[in-house]
């Protein structure tokens, strides 16, 4: 009985968001309540199945990035891309793409959209176009980029830490996947909005007259937010060996951040994106429903056991299913389901931790891609989404959902051609 409400309030909630007529964190927030009013989940447990590391990382880098906002040099960096792309609106979006897929790869991908998509609306501001295929292109290049490397998305972070893969693995192993993934959906973008996104000469030649070190308002401020985001970083590379949490490296260098600065709690508080976070917690307790009831744990013993025991298909599977379920569930706790049964497969049929590599690189593929698919597929999905509403625009689930989920089913083809060249 539990299972079906779980079932039947979970298919409410993504209702009430496809139907983008409640706001998406009433609805998450509702579900997770309902939850636990009826007895499928108790508060305690509901509180277990909310990822603080994820809502903790999401805080520190909104207060970082809410600072630095101040200096200019999201500006000035906007103004640098329009140079180089020579006032070229097509261009602009490749080369912004392209820093974003890089930046995710080093950093993560939630911590890149919040530093890149400020640089868009302030670009946009003066080309005065559609933003939407900028975002869409940026929420892409982020989830694509941070697939190369252990650090740069938390389904690979978790698969790591429970395989004992290091980042060279994972960088040697998927990033050259992801390099071939982010040229191929990088000519997409560009063969479809080249067309459409057309700008004056005269508007062009007056970009081109900005001053970029001009957008710098305050130097002293940005010298400071530079030393701690070279701090921050410096964390990311090394809080594996430290034995610390990134929500820890991300909360400590606002905290830093904040003394140094003097800024005023209140005001830099505002700058979090309180929708965001709570739809996160609401979204977590209803997933959390899934994973007590059984159904997440059925639906992915079925997906390893249903391949009889070929190795290959077994792979495939994993990879695709794993692209299709991040793509409508949260890839957090899918991947927390699938790890130890690959562990468990791997143990039944004998196989050694070498052997089974093929198998992580095809939920880590799977995982991080499929998050692509429709706006609440990964973190910095809902991350940008936030902002733009914060910035008047409202980018539509289904509309966003219609363009992405083939262009993410493009990306996933491209990784099951390299899996079945090169592992299988």
């Amino acid at each position: 009985m539990q299972a079906y409400t779980a079932i039947i309030v979970f298919i409410i909630v993504y209702a009430l968001i496809l139907s983008e007529k409640v706001h998406r964190t009433i609805a998450a927030l509702l579900g997770g309540m309902l939850l636990i009013l009826l007895g499928v989940l108790t508060q305690e447990k509901a509180i277990e199945h909310i990822d603080w590391n994820t809502l903790g990382l999401l805080a520190g880098m909104m207060i970082v990035v809410g600072i630095t906002r101040r200096t200019g040099v999201f500006e000035y960096l906007g103004l640098k891309a329009v140079r180089l792309a020579k006032g070229e609106p097509s261009r602009i979006l490749i080369y912004l793409a392209s820093v974003t897929a890089l930046l995710s790869a080093f950093l993560d991908n939630v911590t890149t959209v919040l530093l890149i998509v400020p640089i868009v609306f302030s670009i946009n501001e003066k080309l005065k176009l559609n933003i939407i295929p900028f975002l869409i292109a940026m929420i892409f290049s982020s989830n694509v980029g941070g697939t190369a490397t252990l650090i740069g998305d938390p389904p690979n972070i978790m698969i790591g830490s429970q395989t004992h893969l290091g980042f060279m693995d994972f960088m040697m192993n998927l990033a050259p996947v992801v390099v071939v993934i982010h040229i191929a959906t990088m000519a997409v973008f560009y063969i479809i909005y080249r067309n459409k996104m057309n700008i004056s000469n005269e508007l062009k030649a007056d970009l081109m007259k900005i001053e970029p070190l001009t957008a710098i308002k305050d130097s002293a401020l940005l010298r400071k937010c530079l030393v701690v985001l070279s701090l921050i970083l410096i964390g990311f590379f090394t809080h594996q060996s430290l034995d610390l949490e990134s929500a820890t490296i991300a909360l400590s260098g606002a905290s830093l951040l904040m003394f140094i600065t003097r800024e005023d709690p209140e005001e830099v508080l505002l700058t979090i994106e309180w929708p965001s976070i709570f739809f996160f917690i609401g979204l977590f307790i209803v997933v959390g429903g899934l994973i007590e009831t059984g159904i997440i744990n059925s639906m992915a013993q079925w997906a390893v056991t249903a391949t009889a025991g070929n190795f290959t298909f077994t792979g495939m599977l994993i990879l695709w299913f794993s692209a299709i379920a991040s793509a409508f569930v949260d890839n957090i706790p899918f991947v927390a389901t699938m790890i130890p049964l690959i562990h468990q497969m791997g143990s039944l049929g004998g196989l050694s931790p070498t052997d089974l590599e093929p198998l992580w690189w095809s939920l880590s593929l799977g995982a991080c891609l499929g998050g692509n698919g429709t706006l609440i597929g990964a973190s910095a999905n809902v991350i940008v989404a936030g902002m733009a509403e914060k910035n008047g625009v409202h980018i539509r689930f289904i509309g966003f959902m219609k363009f992405a989920f083939p262009l993410m089913l493009l990306s996933v083809f491209i990784s099951m051609i390299y899996l079945l060249m090169f592992y299988f």
